[in-house]
């Protein structure tokens, strides 16, 4: 990182580095153009290579989360409970001390039932978003134990320094270019996925303001998904994915 890098806004920097680095990783490959798949926080930096570099995407997927911009269009934050999970998780220190309660296994476990769930996750004010689970809930049923111990044998080794700070304390929404568009979009959302219930967004899915910023975006509803639907439904989302390559591949 350069003297001159260094000094920008560290929050909106990390989310430029990582559409960078993909389009650096295409470029070693020598990949001219490709179809970038982003689940969650993952479809953020797919999305800013699309709007800031459309020539090197041929199509975007995305996986519960539409295409986003600041403002009434957007999450709309300031009618977010102040318990709710993302803003507690936004303050830096906050999750790492609730997290730090518990070892990585019971972290691991508690988010998956957490979030399998299709209820907004917003914790009292003598809680915190960890206390909101019952410790007698089981998994979901298509979440095993081995799928539970090799995901807390990664964040064991990694920790959760990374996992935190970039989804909920970084500025990803501005992509610096008037009137973004995104083109060839496929959005897979679970019907029962816990995003659907933030303010205003079924509205920006269902009634068609999304289409404002990618006019041709196909929107799959899955009846019985959650919010890790590619986990609890893969063989319906690879055919859904497929199916969207053939159609647009050329």
């Amino acid at each position: 990182m350069d003297s001159q890098t260094s000094h920008r806004n560290p929050k909106k920097q990390i989310s430029m580095t990582l559409w960078m680095m993909m389009l650096r990783f295409s470029t070693l490959l020598g990949i001219s153009k490709a179809f970038l798949v982003g689940k969650d926080f993952g479809a953020v930096p797919a999305f800013l290579l699309a709007v800031v570099h459309p020539d090197t995407v041929s199509g975007v997927i995305t996986l519960g989360i539409p295409f986003l911009i600041p403002g009434p269009v957007g999450i709309q934050f300031d009618l977010l409970p102040k318990g709710f999970y993302i803003l507690r998780w936004a303050e830096p220190g906050r999750a790492e001390a609730d997290f730090g309660r518990f070892d990585v296994k019971t972290v691991v476990r508690n988010i998956y039932i957490l979030f399998s769930g299709s209820e907004l996750q917003v914790a009292g004010d003598d809680q915190e978003i960890m206390d909101l689970v019952d410790p007698s809930t089981p998994l979901p049923p298509w979440f095993t134990e081995d799928d539970l111990d090799v995901y807390a044998t990664l964040y064991r080794n990694s920790g959760f320094r990374t996992a935190l700070p970039v989804p909920y304390r970084c500025s990803p929404l501005d992509y610096g270019v008037i009137n973004p568009k995104v083109t060839a979009p496929l959005l897979i959302m679970g019907e029962k996925d816990c995003f659907i219930k933030f303010p205003g967004m079924e509205d920006y899915m269902r009634k068609g303001i999304v289409k404002q910023f990618m006019p041709n975006l196909d929107i799959t509803f899955m009846p019985e998904g959650n919010h890790f639907v590619q986990e609890q439904l893969p063989e319906q989302v690879n055919e859904l994915i497929i199916t969207f390559l053939n159609k647009h591949f050329i």
